[in-house]
C-alpha cells in the first residue's frame, strides 16, 4: 500500500508564500491538487518519475513550482504570490507505474495523501 504524507499548508496573506511537501513510502510519479468547498478537485501540478518533467495548471502557472526529492521520496509544492482563490485542501498523489520519463494521466493517479489546508487570506 503506498503511503502519502502532507505538510506545510496554513494560512498566509495574499501575495505571501508556503511550501507544501509529500513524503511517499516509495518512489513514483508524483502530483498536487486542490479542492476548494463546493467546487471539483482540481490539478494544480505533477513531476514524471525521473523529475525531467513537470507541468502545470495555467491558474499557477509562473507561481507554483514541483520538485522532487528523490533520495527521500519526497515531493515540494512551493507556491509563491499566493491569492485568495488559491485556498483550498491540497492533496499529493502518487502514479504508480515503475521508472519512466512521461508524466502520468490524470486517471494514473492512484494514490492520495490526506490533505492539507491552504488559506489566502485578502
Amino acid at each position: 500500500q503506498v503511503q502519502l504524507v502532507e505538510s506545510g499548508g496554513g494560512l498566509v496573506q495574499a501575495g505571501g508564500s508556503l511550501r507544501l511537501s509529500c513524503t511517499a513510502s516509495g518512489r513514483y510519479a508524483m502530483g498536487w491538487f486542490r479542492q476548494a468547498p463546493g467546487k471539483e478537485r482540481e490539478y494544480v501540478a505533477g513531476i514524471s518519475w525521473s523529475g525531467g518533467r513537470t507541468s502545470y495548471a495555467d491558474s499557477v502557472k509562473g507561481r507554483f513550482t514541483i520538485s522532487r526529492a528523490n533520495a527521500e521520496n519526497t515531493v515540494a509544492l512551493q507556491m509563491n504570490s499566493l491569492k485568495p482563490e488559491d485556498s483550498a485542501v491540497y492533496y499529493c498523489a502518487a502514479a504508480p507505474g515503475g521508472p519512466r520519463l512521461n508524466l502520468p494521466s490524470m486517471r494514473e493517479y492512484k494514490f492520495w495523501g490526506q490533505g492539507t489546508q491552504v488559506t489566502v487570506s485578502s
